[in-house]
């Protein structure tokens, strides 16, 4: 065979199969770059001692999980506060694949047989004593720019820190999201700061205000992420940009652990 075809045959074969990897790999970018955006429901159960402590923590554990399990929710993180002993809430986050989902939940949970039976004690408590004061209920919406969930990876468990950024205005509440899909998601996954979740709030407390969680393997580790954050020179750099000035009125943050049981460690 002449070997100028061979060498031919060689290059195209050569060249298409470097054009179906490289659209593998576009199209897989494309696929990861168009992920869903999550809905996130956080809730915080109010309650009064550590004895209904544990009758709510029986009933997420024995009931309110496994019942969202079987509807395939299964990312499903409790909490309490790390520094507050006298605070006994319980900070439950829901992650929802649509507002359908979210919606439906109450009639599912309303239907499932295992969930009422696994729910007894918890449902039989008196209106004078009851097991929480309230629940709190926050409604999120992923950012772009992290659409997904992502818990840690290992064992755990780790700590967490819950963050919400209040704007005195829905513009510059906006601003602020977008400062966070433009590079700041991007500085703190540099830095191992590990953010869990990034929620624009649409029904909650104290709107305007997007709220986030991070992670790290113990608390002096994620101190010294958020140091490096601080002196990253792309930070350096974003902050001081005009468009981005005075997104931020109000920070409040809590520090939490992971209950035994929570899928997010």
């Amino acid at each position: 065979m002449n070997q100028n075809k061979t060498d031919r045959r060689q290059f195209l074969a050569g060249t298409l199969g470097a054009a179906v990897a490289l659209g593998a790999t576009q199209s897989a970018q494309s696929a990861d770059s168009k992920a869903k955006q999550q809905f996130y429901e956080l809730r915080i159960y109010r309650i009064s001692s550590a004895d209904k402590q544990a009758i709510v923590s029986n009933y997420l554990e024995q009931a309110l999980l496994p019942a969202l399990k079987r509807i395939g929710i299964t990312q499903v993180g409790v909490f309490k506060q790390i520094d507050d002993k006298e605070d006994h809430s319980l900070y439950v986050l829901i992650p929802f694949n649509s507002l359908e989902q979210f919606s439906s939940l109450n009639d599912v949970l309303e239907t499932d047989e295992k969930y009422h039976q696994a729910a007894a004690e918890y449902f039989s408590l008196p209106k004078d004593s009851p097991a929480f004061t309230r629940i709190e209920s926050r409604l999120m919406k992923a950012f772009k720019g992290m659409p997904q969930l992502k818990a840690p990876e290992g064992k755990g468990p780790n700590f967490f820190e819950l963050r919400t950024y209040e704007s005195h205005n829905e513009k510059l509440a906006k601003l602020k999201v977008d400062m966070f899909n433009s590079g700041e998601i991007e500085i703190m996954e540099d830095v191992q700061l590990a953010p869990v979740f990034f929620g624009e709030m649409l029904i909650g407390d104290d709107v305007p205000n997007l709220t986030y969680m991070l992670s790290a393997p113990h608390r002096a580790a994620h101190e010294e992420h958020w140091v490096g954050f601080r002196t990253h020179p792309e930070w350096d750099r974003m902050k001081m940009m005009d468009k981005y000035k005075g997104t931020v009125s109000k920070i409040t943050h809590w520090y939490l652990e992971p209950l035994p049981y929570s899928a997010i460690q």
